[in-house]
């Protein structure tokens, strides 16, 4: 079978597949060349091993949370292939409690939080607000940052976290936090060194980590790539290309 894009998913090895990639985003990203539009970015996905994804506009974490989050919901609810992720603006957490009530109307299970570009901090009042109320409801967070800040404040909170920003550098201080959190989590997308997914499934369990590229901003196939050629079990690699986000959607 071949897809519109080409791909063709009857030649594709197991290994090589990805059931869902956690960071897909589309539209604006001021100085970046990649600024595209969800039509660009599904094209990209379809001609890529990845078979679903969790998506977002970027207008909820540049501009307005709320109109963002409308947009995003709209825009995906005919992409069978995309599921909405919904996000609010952490500086303006007075109106978080609104936003966490629309995205739960809507069904949206994955909350996206911008700490970099939002720039807060974890001691803030309004970052703990919104991670008290989010976790409250139940949502997983895909959380941007570093681990080492903000992994302190999210512990003992019986959270599911995936952390989008898990560098090779600073992996050490991720795996300890996992041995008391077993709802963190990390993508792969950063994990450069040679043995960094093979580090995780040794140290923690493949549970700690999912499949996510940052497209259309990186280049897919490394991604894939690097997961295909890890020296780790087929079990092992089908729950961080799928299975562990298929196991928190329940």
């Amino acid at each position: 079978m071949t897809g519109d894009s080409g791909y063709d998913w009857l030649r594709t090895a197991p290994e090589e597949l990805i059931g869902w990639d956690v960071d897909v985003l589309y539209g604006p990203w001021p100085r970046h060349h990649a600024d595209l539009g969800l039509a660009e970015v599904r094209a990209r996905l379809a001609a890529s091993p990845v078979a679903r994804a969790l998506a977002m506009s970027t207008m909820g974490a540049l501009f307005d949370d709320a109109a963002g989050n409308a947009r995003t919901v709209k825009d995906l609810s005919g992409c069978a292939e995309l599921l909405p992720v919904g996000t609010v603006d952490l500086r303006d957490a007075l109106a978080a409690d609104e936003r966490l009530e629309m995205l739960a109307a809507e069904g949206v299970r994955f909350l996206r939080l911008f700490t970099e570009e939002q720039d807060v901090e974890p001691g803030f009042p309004g970052y703990r607000h919104v991670i008290e109320q989010a976790v409250a409801q139940g949502l997983v967070l895909l959380h941007g940052g570093d681990p080492r800040r903000f992994g302190p404040a999210l512990t003992g909170r019986g959270a599911e976290v995936i952390f989008l920003d898990v560098h090779s550098y600073v992996l050490a201080d991720f795996l300890l936090l996992t041995r008391d959190e077993p709802g963190f989590r990390a993508t792969t997308r950063l994990l450069s060194s040679p043995d960094g997914i093979e580090r995780v499934v040794d140290t923690a369990g493949a549970r700690h980590l999912v499949f996510g590229s940052r497209t259309p901003f990186m280049d897919i196939s490394p991604q894939t790539l690097r997961l295909r050629y890890a020296a780790i079990g087929e079990a092992d690699r089908a729950a961080i290309a799928g299975g562990n986000i298929e196991e928190l959607l329940g």
